[in-house]
């Protein structure tokens, strides 16, 4: 029922009667993102990589590659997760439905006692039935960010991962676009 609910929000949002986010957190550490890899017998291959310190990323992302996206060095947490839907709430210009997984921070009593507030901005949440990675477009955003946009030379200190993280998510819809055409979500 979730899907299909879904894939009616998606249609809606086509045809220019909502605008529909997805909203989820990823972090980002000195530890690099290393998918694959090939090397020569006798050639020894060095990615850099240390312990420490990561960078939490929650993004707001549209199918139009609008991203409203906040990153810290603490936890993302119930009232980072409140303080950007409310921002959001602020933003909108008509009926606007934020999709989320059912993590903690986001099903938590803070979030549910705005609900109503937002909901009279004109700011509904939907959530995606569990399980469902899959149907966030947001995870996307993450494998695309640490896969292809940060590069092994972004990974040589804290600052510059944390700059180049923040400088790619910036440039999100500009500089940088996915095509969610590509990656299929199980939608009608």
């Amino acid at each position: 029922m979730k899907v299909e609910c879904l894939a009616d929000l998606e249609q809606f949002s086509r045809w220019g009667l909502i605008d529909l986010y997805y909203g989820d957190a990823s972090r980002v550490c000195l530890r690099g993102c290393v998918p694959y890899g090939w090397q020569f017998a006798d050639e020894d291959v060095f990615v850099p990589s240390s312990q420490g310190e990561g960078l939490n990323c929650f993004a707001l992302l549209t199918r139009s590659n609008q991203c409203h996206f906040t990153t810290t060095r603490h936890c993302i947490d119930s009232a980072l997760v409140v303080e950007e839907l409310d921002r959001l709430s602020f933003a909108i210009e008509r009926l606007t439905v934020v999709v989320l997984d059912n993590a903690r921070v986001h099903k938590s009593k803070l979030v549910q006692e705005q609900r109503a507030i937002w909901e009279e901005r004109g700011l509904f949440i939907f959530y995606l039935p569990p399980y469902s990675p899959h149907l966030n477009i947001a995870e996307v955003l993450w494998r695309k960010l640490k896969y292809e946009w940060l590069q092994p030379g972004d990974y040589v200190d804290r600052e510059t991962l944390f700059y180049r993280t923040t400088q790619a998510l910036a440039a999100v819809g500009s500089l940088l676009k996915i095509n969610f055409a590509e990656f299929a979500l199980g939608l009608k």
